[in-house]
């Protein structure tokens, strides 16, 4: 890295002192002295609880294989900033973080000053804009009607699911949190709606109905099919897929393709032509690292970022479909949380599974305490290690593991890049945003 990199990206890790502010002023104000970049940029805008990583994930390689340029911009990130901006699946290079940052910095003041995701969104926007991509995939920060992300233009929009997180900042009921989701509905531009309950379809429709937006359901206009050996196909709104494959761990990823499928065929396909075959190879090759990512073989190492109950119980699912695979595979669970997570309905889920629970603290003040998480663990006739620091949690499980085991690292995508970046040898610094 280049010492101008280096001193770009600690100003911008400054700017966290700034914590989570939901709302739209300062992220606009900023947008305009740069002249507006996100009003260039065709987008496809994605929310929901959980999946909508992996469905911004999948859209854009769908779109990269149809030979469309495309942007993607995600959070957070497991190493290092330029994953979250990326062109044709590159990350954006380290000259033009500094570039962009440099731009950002050379503004006058503001009044209310921007936080780190607020001049990330916006690094991203006047990227997107000065590559001239055809289209965006911009997966939402946190929620979605006060979201920075929701300056955009979008083309079309999906929700993948509503289920509990961030209750703090979206409130304290699916109905509540599905009213701040759809804040990313904008009129007369079709929504691509997931699985979701039906208390939550009818908030969602109703905002769809209040700006004319067209709604697709899963479920409805559209579904997947699951078939054996991970094969699954998807009955989309106007086509149908058979035999389709993801490169992406997981059952639920034909739910995510599907609505990954229907966000392009009701959005883009009017438009622009995206045949079968670029389909099948973007499934084919997507990447989404942290989510069911298998970073070793003997013994394997499974890292996932799941951080609610809703995504413990995918996890679940997966978990007990590899430990069915080969007799007498122990599972070795390692887990570190945010202290505002669902921790007792996170670990109900998962706790029974493992023959070992090694529970930590991610980086971060903001972290679940060991001892907050030890409390918060059902009882269990397994052994449960304490380990503060995630470098000896981490030595701890691949110490007790054999070769035939399986260590799952979960909890939170801060604890996967922390792991990530001691496989890779690299410091980690965590980075909220």
């Amino acid at each position: 890295m280049k010492p101008s990199y280096d001193a770009a990206r600690e100003r911008l890790y400054e700017l966290q002192q700034f914590g989570i502010r939901l709302g739209l002023d300062t992220i606009s104000s900023l947008l305009s002295e740069l002249g507006n970049p996100q009003e260039r940029i065709p987008v496809l805008h994605v929310a929901g609880t959980n999946g909508k990583g992996s469905v911004a994930a999948i859209t854009a390689s769908i779109l990269q294989a149809a030979g469309i340029r495309v942007g993607l911009y995600t959070s957070p990130h497991l190493l290092d900033f330029p994953e979250r901006i990326r062109v044709q699946g590159l990350c954006i290079p380290e000259d033009r973080v500094v570039d962009l940052f440099n731009a950002i910095q050379a503004l006058p003041s503001f009044s209310v000053p921007p936080t780190f995701f607020e001049v990330a969104t916006a690094m991203a926007f006047r990227y997107f804009a000065e590559e001239r991509v055809d289209i965006a995939v911009l997966e939402v920060g946190l929620g979605g009607r006060f979201d920075a992300t929701n300056v955009c233009r979008p083309i079309g929009t999906v929700i993948t699911n509503i289920a509990f997180d961030h209750e703090k900042h979206l409130g304290s009921s699916l109905e509540a949190i599905a009213f701040e989701k759809a804040g990313i509905v904008k009129r007369n531009v079709p929504l691509v709606m997931g699985p979701v309950d039906p208390s939550v379809a009818a908030v969602l429709e109703e905002q769809a109905r209040q700006k004319q937006a067209r709604t697709f359901r899963f479920g409805g206009e559209f579904r997947s099919i699951s078939r054996a050996s991970g094969a699954f196909d998807v009955i989309g709104i106007d086509h149908q897929y058979v035999n389709l494959h993801c490169a992406l761990e997981g059952e639920h990823q034909a739910v995510n393709a599907a609505c990954a499928v229907a966000l392009l065929e009701a959005c883009v396909m009017p438009r622009i032509q995206i045949p079968e075959r670029a389909v099948r190879q973007g499934l084919a090759q997507v990447s989404w690292p942290g989510r069911l990512e298998r970073l070793r073989r003997h013994p394997e190492i499974l890292c996932d970022g799941a951080h609610n109950p809703a995504a413990a119980d995918c996890l679940k699912i997966h978990l007990q479909a590899r430990l069915s695979e080969e007799q007498g595979r122990r599972l070795i669970l390692m887990v570190g949380m945010m202290q505002d997570k669902n921790l007792s309905a996170f670990l109900k889920a998962l706790a029974p599974l493992a023959d070992v629970v090694i529970l930590t603290r991610i980086k971060s003040p903001k972290a679940a305490t060991v001892r907050a998480l030890k409390e918060a663990l059902p009882v269990i006739a397994r052994p449960a290690y304490e380990r503060e620091a995630p470098e000896a949690a981490f030595d701890l499980a691949t110490g007790l593991a054999s070769d035939n085991d399986l260590i799952c690292v979960t909890g939170s995508l801060f604890l996967v890049g922390h792991v990530k970046s001691l496989m890779a040898g690299r410091t980690y610094e965590p980075v909220l945003g």
